[in-house]
């Protein structure tokens, strides 16, 4: 287990680099099962070290020494203390929104540097994604300006200065209990929209739909809201989120999630990690035990633990209930998710502890003891909404509000480039090179391990459902030239990009090609696009486009969900069928596979 050095492929890199590119998918998927991402013990260190100083350390300190509530080592004077639970909040939501809480580091794709997030948005004339440029005033646009620079920097100080100088004990129809100012909650909370209008990268950066509704319930506590009132619709807000993502997680696509995910826990036996595959090498699809993780341990669990932490008035089974639902996020924050969402998960476990077991529903404060009738079906309804119509049109609704996180069921991309092209990137106004570069200047690897690293990242892809039908559908695209293009994951592409990604191929859809067109002009065939829409849950196909920059859109059509399920990272059988709706009268001439009726 080598701690400064990586785990690498057994293979010459250079020589690896000239095998077929399926070939290279299928051994590289091979050693991501039992390895990962390869990634030396140094970096997971640093990870730990920066949850347990900055985010938890830090995040408690701060809060303690603002607060009325003891020391910062006297755990058992402020853990159920209401102010404490929301300037944790606040604390993540400014670690998020600077860019040094998910999405950092090497596991994000931030070689070097490590940090994305303020580098970029405090940036003018970087690039901005609004998501409704069309229909909400004063938007529109793709360039960072010197307003949105300040909008951002002020939204970050108001998270700060809540913290610093936000709790009371005198908040009206509270009762003497110490939290933070109502209006300094509804500041930040409007801040932060208003960053999400001009910006969507901002919002889903800073979780904001997983924090801005506790912002909201915590503005309108003391008036609206009593504080009973208050920390039961701090329950409704959670559980929605776990039940949503349970939800969500009722396809074929989750099953494949466990094993690669599992593969990359630095600290789990290679034996274990081997167990969650049917037989490898020769079949990486999950096995039986993966199955049990991802629909009894995983989806099962995720529903109705939390519906028993929301209705249980039993001492006993809420503690047991509590104890689950931490241990089912510190599995997740052990595994080091590419994302790296370790402080969501961290501040998830704390808020189930102070919620449930701090105030337990046996002593008043349960799903019935709302103080008005309304309140419960409300709030209901206005949770529910996005995760609802996100997944019954993903087309209109980022996998985020849609609730989820750890699906598998998610918007992907590959981008494919014309040997050089994908240079011309570095000609965008960023503070980051692209990975490759990154990696060879910045790391000093040589060009080609720092290729194999990179392609790396497409065989994880192809362990997920989605990767299967992009490479199926680049291949019919790019032909014979589908061994000669450069083909990058597209959610590392566009961190070094706009900064940010968790998995959200709404942040590199046609918007954010377009953006990039409109600064580099790549001539048509030099910059390919495969890119596909998570699965509404009603319904058996993904919807894909392929776009050229310089053209456009240029083929739609849909792939069964099944059909890239039953078969293996590197399409032994060829590609999945396709059925194509629409092509461009300039769509690319040849095509190595047609495309497929379905059997």
């Amino acid at each position: 287990m080598p701690f400064l050095t990586p785990d690498a492929p057994p293979a010459d890199p250079a020589e690896f680099l000239t095998r077929p590119r399926q070939e290279r998918i299928h051994f590289l998927a091979t050693f991501w099962a039992e390895f990962g991402f390869g990634t030396p013990k140094m970096v997971h260190t640093i990870y730990i070290v920066k949850l347990l100083v900055l985010s938890i350390g830090g995040g408690i300190a701060l809060a303690t020494l603002t607060s009325d509530v003891g020391g910062m080592f006297d755990v058992g004077a402020w853990w159920d203390e209401p102010v404490i639970y929301q300037k944790i909040v606040l604390w993540t939501l400014f670690l998020e929104l600077f860019g040094i809480g998910g999405t950092w580091g090497p596991l994000a794709a931030h070689f070097k540097p490590m940090t994305g997030g303020i580098a970029y948005w405090a940036r003018p004339d970087t690039i901005r994604l609004p998501p409704w440029p069309g229909k909400v005033p004063f938007t529109a646009g793709d360039n960072r300006s010197v307003f949105d620079v300040l909008l951002y920097l002020v939204t970050l100080g108001s998270f700060m200065y809540a913290i610093v100088a936000g709790s009371s004990t005198s908040i009206g129809g509270l009762g003497g209990i110490e939290m933070v100012d109502p209006v300094l909650m509804a500041v930040s909370a409007g801040l932060l929209v208003l960053c999400g209008l001009r910006d969507k990268i901002l919002f889903l950066a800073a979780r904001g739909e997983q924090y801005v509704p506790i912002l909201v319930i915590s503005a309108l506590a003391g008036s609206v809201l009593t504080f009973t009132d208050f920390i039961v619709a701090a329950k409704v807000i959670i559980v929605i989120v776990w039940v949503g993502a349970s939800i969500s997680k009722l396809t074929p696509l989750f099953e494949l999630v466990i094993p690669p995910m599992v593969s990359n826990a630095p600290f789990v036996p290679k034996a274990l990690k081997r167990a969650h595959f049917r037989s490898l090498p020769d079949d990486l699809n999950p096995s039986r035990l993966a199955w049990v993780m991802a629909h009894v341990l995983g989806t099962l669990a995720e529903l109705a633990v939390p519906l028993v932490l929301l209705f249980s008035t039993n001492w006993t089974i809420t503690l047991l209930a509590v104890s689950s639902m931490v241990l089912f996020h510190l599995f997740i924050t052990q595994t080091f998710p590419l994302a790296v969402p370790l402080e969501w998960n961290i501040v998830f476990s704390y808020i189930t502890i102070f919620l449930f077991a701090g105030h337990f529903a046996g002593d008043g404060y349960g799903v019935g003891d709302f103080s008005e009738g309304w309140m419960l079906p409300v709030l209901v309804a206005l949770l529910v909404f996005f995760p609802v119509l996100g997944n019954l049109r993903p087309d209109l609704v980022s996998f985020l509000p849609s609730m989820r996180q750890y699906s598998g069921n998610w918007a992907s991309a590959t981008w494919a480039f014309k040997p050089g092209a994908e240079a011309k990137l570095n000609q965008l106004k960023k503070p980051a090179k692209n990975q490759v570069d990154q990696l060879i200047e910045g790391m000093g690897y040589e060009p080609d391990v720092a290729e194999m690293t990179m392609q790396m990242t497409l065989a994880w892809r192809a362990m997920h459902a989605q990767g299967r039908g992009l490479f199926s559908v680049m291949q019919n695209y790019l032909g014979e030239e589908y061994e000669t293009y450069s083909l990058r994951e597209a959610e590392f592409c566009c961190n070094a990009i706009i900064g940010w990604n968790f998995g959200d191929g709404h942040l590199h859809d046609d918007q954010l090609i377009e953006a990039i067109q409109k600064r580099i002009g790549f001539e048509p065939g030099e910059f390919v696009v495969v890119w596909v829409e998570s699965q509404p849950l009603h319904k058996k196909t993904q919807e894909y486009f392929v776009m050229d920059a310089a053209l456009g859109i240029v083929e739609r059509g849909t792939w069964l969900v099944a059909d890239c399920v039953k078969t293996q990272p590197w399409l032994p059988d060829g590609p999945v069928p396709v059925e194509v709706t629409y092509r461009h009268p300039d769509h690319h001439p040849e095509l190595a596979q047609p495309p497929r009726a379905h059997a």
